[in-house]
């Protein structure tokens, strides 16, 4: 019941950007990476795509016993448009264009590989609840240079270096969105008595990229002294790496209009960095 009230929350949120797409591509492509037994994506199939003339749904899930069932499951009930992939998220073949990526609680850096695949294909908009991120924590833990001034402070007990870590985490891959173009949100899925693993991430593509993230992103990772998985997949550099001062450029750059631009909302080209 826990997992069902996540699941149906989930999928209100996720109905602006399923009623969005539908209205705007002839067949959309919705893609549930990390997928598990593919709860989300049979409700979001059974809402959004079942009575549709078109669109598809396509679940990734790493187990092939999970695969399975779930296969099983859409023959049994007819649902003839959802497909399913037995890979890794960073090692699945993807379509050349997404619509909707959406990701529940895809571990550690599998939700750095979902939103890379988002990015990389052009996905209108993307839900993603982390889970488990323990990377940063573990590059806090040992990395040599210290923040300057009392920063170091945040994370110096284990605890407040796992909490830390995580936040840090989560900040990083909003601003990435943003730096790559996307309008983002970040909200609560449900109570915490429901889960730990509360956060959730909304991107909505509007821009190509926007300079002024790309640059705080670049000042944020040099001034933690980190670079997690997502941002070395895209070419992310810390500020000073190529003898640029992120931080000062970030501060004078203007935000930019959050209207959807032309290419932005119908181009099937990913975004340029």
């Amino acid at each position: 019941m826990r997992k069902l009230k996540q699941v149906n929350h989930l999928v209100g949120l996720l109905r602006p950007a399923m009623e969005d797409v539908q209205s705007r591509h002839a067949n959309p492509l919705v893609v549930d990476a990390g997928s598990g037994n593919a709860y989300l994506g049979f409700v979001v199939y059974d809402l959004f795509l079942k009575d549709a003339q078109a669109g598809e749904l396509l679940s990734i899930e790493g187990r092939p016993d999970l695969t399975e069932r779930a296969k099983g499951r859409a023959e049994r009930l007819h649902f003839d448009r959802m497909r399913f992939q037995t890979a890794h998220i960073d090692a699945a073949e993807y379509p050349e264009r997404i619509h909707v990526l959406m990701a529940l609680h895809a571990c550690d850096t599998a939700t750095d590989d979902a939103l890379v695949a988002a990015i990389k294909h052009g996905a209108d908009h993307v839900a993603v609840v982390p889970c488990c991120q323990a990377e940063v924590a573990a590059q806090l833990k040992e990395k040599k240079a210290k923040p300057a001034g009392s920063m170091s402070l945040l994370f110096q007990h284990p605890w407040h270096r796992r909490e830390f870590g995580s936040h840090l985490t989560n900040v990083i891959r909003a601003l990435t969105l943003e730096a790559f173009g996307y309008q983002v949100t970040v909200t609560e899925l449900t109570g915490w008595e429901h889960s730990l693993k509360n956060e959730l991430i909304l991107g909505r593509r509007v821009h190509r990229d926007n300079r002024r993230a790309r640059l705080q992103l670049q000042a944020l990772l040099a001034e933690t002294g980190v670079q997690p998985r997502l941002t070395r997949l895209l070419g992310i550099t810390p500020a000073g790496a190529d003898g640029s001062d992120a931080g000062a450029m970030a501060a004078s750059e203007p935000a930019p209009d959050a209207e959807p631009t032309p290419d932005a909302a119908s181009s099937g080209a990913p975004p340029e960095p």
